[in-house]
């Protein structure tokens, strides 16, 4: 049974950073698409960040470029979302994702193989 655990969240003041992470478990990842997306409640999930496991590349909502930085270490099994100079509205529920499918497939959250429980970062002004 495959499985993603995030971890990293918590409390940070604006300006500040974070490291969240993703454990995959279950099952090898080689040729998957994962990426991190975000959710306040009362509203719809939303892609922050994606990455091609086997090659690396990634790719970025707007509201987060230059600020978050995607990465895994394949050894490990695990994804990382470093986001560094936070702001109040980065508020949310992380969620780590996983699917079969193309990098396009990503930015919906629907439809994904895999999700993680999430985890929460609030960001205080």
């Amino acid at each position: 049974q495959a499985q993603l655990v995030e971890s990293g969240g918590g409390l940070v003041q604006a300006g500040g950073s974070l490291r969240l992470s993703c454990a995959a478990s279950g099952r090898t990842f080689s040729g998957y698409e994962m990426g991190w997306f975000r959710q306040a409640p009362g509203k719809e999930r939303e892609f922050v960040a994606g990455i091609s496991w086997t090659f690396g590349n990634t790719y970025y909502a707007d509201s987060v470029k230059g600020r978050f930085a995607i990465s895994r270490d394949a050894a490990k099994n695990t994804m990382y979302l470093q986001m560094n100079n936070l702001k109040p509205e980065d508020t949310d529920t992380y969620y780590c994702a996983a699917t079969s499918g193309r990098p396009h497939n990503m930015f919906r959250a629907q439809g994904l193989d895999y999700w993680g429980q999430g985890t929460q970062v609030t960001v205080s002004s």
